[in-house]
């Protein structure tokens, strides 16, 4: 599912550019990225790293999800260098593994913005005449108010779950 995510994630950044952005120490100037390197963190039996996948957007699914399996096994075998772990504009954090309904995650500075995703799971959907089966993923999105507001939020997500939604949209 991580794949998916993290295609998703770079055409929504493209989308929404504020989002792959970074503030500069003084706090004062925004600096858009031109690259999409997203983080993901990854739990270890000494807590969360986060190794960053660049280029996300010039990578197929399989290509990003080969990445994501060889930096999760150097993260958990500790072989992760520092460079490995820097540079990330955006990073998922998923508690799919471990469970959970929802979670503030909290923002890796000097990103703007962190996406939280949690354990998928069937639901009834109300479609105007009858309750449907649907597979629910639930998203949480923390941002820096400094840069991002309430609206913006919202329809990054949006945009977001609609890809996710349609997975033939992140083939085009």
């Amino acid at each position: 599912m991580l794949g998916f995510l993290l295609k998703a994630s770079a055409a929504a950044l493209k989308q929404f550019p504020a989002f792959n952005a970074s503030l500069d120490p003084t706090g004062e100037n925004l600096i858009l990225k031109r690259y999409i390197h997203i983080g993901v963190a990854v739990d270890t039996p000494d807590g969360l790293v986060v190794p960053v996948i660049r280029d996300v957007d010039k990578k197929s699914i399989f290509e990003l999800s080969a990445e994501l399996g060889a930096l999760s096994a150097k993260a958990r075998n500790k072989k992760l260098g520092p460079g490995e772990m820097q540079g990330g504009c955006f990073t998922i954090s998923s508690l799919g593994g471990i469970g959970g309904t929802a979670f503030t995650p909290i923002i890796n500075a000097p990103e703007v913005a962190i996406l939280g995703v949690t354990r998928s799971k069937m639901a009834p959907v109300w479609n105007g005449k009858d309750f449907t089966p649907r597979l629910l993923l639930p998203l949480s999105v923390s941002y820096d108010h400094r840069v991002i507001d309430g609206a913006q939020a919202a329809r990054f997500t949006a945009y977001l779950a609609r890809l996710l939604g349609d997975i033939r949209r992140l083939l085009l």
